[in-house]
Formats: structure tokens, sequence, C-alpha cells
């Protein structure tokens, strides 16, 4: 534990998700970095209440002690059971930026911290606030805020309206994998050399393990995300000059042999505060404007942080601190069969779904499409409980906090708050992960079966999904049809029999 300095005034506490030179000095600005003493805090308690993947806690402790030494003599680390411990050893008066969870917040004030206000997003809390207010009974439906967003900055707008006629190109960006590749061609993606801060984090977990009782899921490869701020500079340029052209068109495309596709990798450094989206988005606008890559993709990602991401981090604090425990309008009480809590990929023969559990394993990571329509489709069809299913997917990947996953996970992926953030639920069967991946080349299952030793328990669950819910999603319009298609199913008793069977057994 690092001994107090007597004669520091007041110290900057940097939390865990705020370690770029924006949670330092006044604001917020991208290269202010500040000359307050800073104080940072590495809390043994919070890897004890949930069994985190070794490769999340290896990259967050990773960075957390490149932030100290880069500080140097302005930095304290402290490492303690608690951060209640770690302040009250410390002593003496510390401001922070607000934090990203409900528990941290009460922390902080708790501890008597002077709070400005939270930081790394594109959008405050105020304006978001005001935006919902004058929506009156109208959903808060993210392109409306995306849109209003757009305008409010002036990012791809040529005066009052979006460039090129378009707000979204969504619809264009939604190409499945080439046909017969095995992966897009691209670069392989940048990845950064473990120095020996590295190896001393995986010396310091190892420690924990074996004297503290912590466990850890997943396995710890070499890093893959960027855990400085130097390294996440080189990921975004790395991205802009390689990948982001291709971007655009398969943003929703997976192939198992190209684990990355022209996914930016960008989202475990953004959310640990080591670069601003302002940043980001002003890097790949330029890219756009010096004629390099394509408009639908610039606005894809535009669109993907400055839309989505500010949307649900928004949405974490709009919903309140309850929106997950009270959350479960289907009534889905299925816990997590251990195969799934454990990525236990090699005990499961769906090949799409083998593949999404095997990503996350082996990197805590895999892009969106995974995550949604293989997992979260997976989770929700066979009624997972959502606050269990909330916390895997926030335990498990390095990007991942509270304030990531709970619109994400609750609302996007299981349908839970009832349609607060989804028009519908995002089920699908084998046709549509068939369409988008080449993960069925070769499987067991036959995404156009759905009863038999042939039939895709995706394509199986999908009906079985339908058939179970159907009073709780009978008034929603854009289901009337797979409804009425429900009842002419001539197999539909044999395929509800045969997925009641199927139980929690690894597919």
């Amino acid at each position: 534990m690092a001994r107090a300095r007597s004669d520091v005034a007041i110290r900057r506490w940097l939390f865990g998700d705020q370690l770029g030179p924006h949670f330092l000095g006044p604001d917020e600005s991208p290269g202010d970095d500040g000359r307050e003493a800073v104080l940072l805090v590495v809390s043994k308690s919070a890897f004890r209440r949930r069994r985190y993947h070794r490769a999340k806690a290896h990259l967050l402790l990773s960075a957390i002690r490149h932030r100290a030494a880069e500080l140097g003599d302005r930095a304290e680390l402290v490492v303690a059971d608690d951060y209640r411990d770690a302040v009250e050893t410390v002593g003496g008066r510390l401001s922070v930026c607000d934090p990203t969870s409900w528990g941290a917040r009460r922390l902080v004030r708790r501890m008597g911290a002077d709070v400005l206000p939270s930081r790394g997003f594109m959008s405050s809390e105020t304006e978001f606030g005001e935006w919902a207010a004058h929506r009156g009974r109208k959903r808060l439906l993210q392109e409306d805020f995306y849109r209003q967003s757009r305008l409010r900055t002036g990012i791809l707008m040529d005066g009052d309206e979006p460039v090129g006629g378009r707000w979204n190109f969504d619809a264009d960006n939604r190409l499945p994998p080439p046909k017969g590749a095995v992966t897009l061609g691209l670069p392989h993606p940048w990845q950064p050399t473990e120095d020996d801060i590295d190896a001393a984090v995986r010396d310091e977990l190892a420690r924990w393990e074996r004297d503290d009782g912590i466990e850890f899921g997943g396995r710890d490869g070499p890093r893959l995300f960027a855990a400085t701020r130097a390294e996440a500079l080189k990921a975004l340029d790395d991205f802009v000059t390689h990948r982001l052209a291709e971007f655009g068109p398969y943003e929703d495309a997976a192939l198992t042999g190209d684990w990355a596709m022209a996914h930016s990798l960008l989202s475990a450094p953004l959310n640990l505060g080591l670069l601003h989206p302002r940043e980001a988005i002003g890097h790949v606008v330029k890219a756009h404007a010096n004629g390099r890559v394509s408009l639908p993709s610039a606005e894809g990602f535009v669109r993907q942080v400055m839309g989505w991401r500010d949307y649900v981090w928004h949405l974490y604090w709009y919903f309140g601190e309850d929106y997950v425990s009270r959350s479960n309008a289907l009534g889905a009480h299925q816990p997590l069969p251990t195969w799934f809590d454990d990525l236990d990929a090699d005990a499961v023969q769906a090949r799409c779904l083998s593949g999404a559990l095997a990503d996350v394993r082996d990197r805590g990571w895999n892009h969106h499409i995974l995550r949604l329509m293989v997992l979260g489709n997976w989770a929700l069809q066979r009624g997972y409980d959502p606050a269990a299913t909330t916390d895997w997917f926030t335990r498990n990947y390095v990007d991942a906090y509270p304030w990531v996953m709970a619109a994400n996970v609750v609302g996007m992926a299981l349908y839970a708050d009832g349609g607060q953030m989804a028009t519908k639920p995002y089920a699908a069967g084998g046709a549509y992960i068939n369409r988008m991946t080449d993960s069925c080349k070769g499987c067991v299952y036959k995404p156009s079966e759905r009863v038999g030793e042939r039939g895709c328990p995706f394509t199986a669950g999908y009906w079985w999904f339908l058939d179970r819910e159907r009073e709780h999603l009978a008034g929603n319009h854009r289901l009337a049809q797979p409804l009425a298609s429900l009842g002419r199913l001539s197999d539909r008793e044999q395929l509800v029999e045969q997925e009641d069977a199927r139980g929690s057994a690894a597919p």
C-alpha cells in the first residue's frame, strides 16, 4: 500500500475506467492532463464479489498500474480490501469525476469527495434529461436521440441537413460475409506488446487466487486491447487505416476464422477512459472528409459511438438503479446452466454457439452480432434469468460495466423490460445465423430443420420461444406475422415437446 503524502491539498480520485487525460484538469478536453496529485485504487473486494474473466481483470489492473507509472510522483496507487479503506488510509480532500455506477456514486458522496460532472461521453446527463423531458409521452428512440446529437454537435452535418442527405446508412451496412471467404482479408489488428507491468499483474492475480480465494474464469492469453493512452491512439489509427473502409458493409457479418472482422476493437479503451469518443469520431470523420472511407462506414461508426454508446449510458441512469433487478416482463427464471456460465464451448455442438462461447472464453470479447444474435438470442429463447444473464455479460466481457450491459442485455437482447427500449424481441432462428455467418457450414444441425436429430436448436428455439410467450407478445404488431405462422406449424406439438425435453442441456 502506498504511503500517503501529507503535502497534497487535494487529490483527483481516478476510478479504473477514468484513466485518460480528460479525467484530470478543470474540463474534459482530451489533451488536458492537469497537474493534480492523483489517487488510484485497486479494490480486492470488487473481485471477490464476482468471478470476473481473467483477461478482464488483467486488462483493468494493467491499465491502472500503467497509468500510475505514467503519472510517477503525482500518483498514489493503493491496493486495499475496499475503496473505503484506501480513501481513509490516504486521507485528505478528494475530487472525482462522477463515477459510472450507482454504487460508486453513492460511495464518493459518502466519502465526502468533491464530485464533478461525469466525463467521457458526447452528451451530458443534463442534455439527455432535457431531450427526454421534451419527448413527453413519445418513446425514447435511439434514432431520434442520435439525430438530435448530430444536430447539436454538427458532426456529419451540412447545416441542418445530414451529409449525403441521409441520417442513417444502417440498411446499407448489413452485407453477409463474402461468399466462400474464410476472413475479410484485412491486416491483423494492431496488438500491444506486453511489458513488465503486465507480467507483474499476472503474478498478482495468481497470488489473489492462491492466498485470497479470489476466483477468475476464462483464459488470459496475450493482452489484445489497449491499456495505455499511447496504445489506444495506436489502436485507433490502425482501425481507421486498415479496417474502417470495410467496417460499414460488414458490421453485422461474422466469420469463424476472423474474430475481429472490420471492427474497431476500441470499446475497451473507450470504456477505460483512455480515449475520448470525440477523438475517435473526429479521426473517422476526417478520414471520410479526405476521401479515404465511404460515408456509410464513417456514419456507421459515428452511430455506434455517439448514438448507441451515449444512448445506453443515459438509459442506465434514466431507467433507475433497480432497472435490471425489476425487469422480467417475460417471467424468465431459468438459471444459467453450468456449461454456459463456465464458458464450456467444448460441451456445445451447435457451431455458432460453441464459437461465440469460445470467443468469450479465449478473449473476453466478440463483436455485437455474436453478442446479440447468438448469445443473447440463445438466452432469450431459453428463458435465462435476466439479472443473471446481465451479470454474466458484465463479468466476462473486457469492455463491460454495469452501465454498458443494463440496457444492452435487459432491454435489447432479452426484452425483459417489456419494450421500454426495443420495439420487439430480437429472437431469430437459424436462417438469420446462416445468412450472416459461416457457422452453419459443417455444423451437425441444419438451420432449415427444426425437429429431429438435425433440427437446429436456434430454429426450434425461435418457435418454442414464440409458443411459450405468445400471450405476452400477442399485442406486438411486429410479431403478428410470425405468431400467425406459429399457429400453422404442422409439427408444433412435436417441436415443443422436443425443446421442453432439451431443457438446460448443451445443444
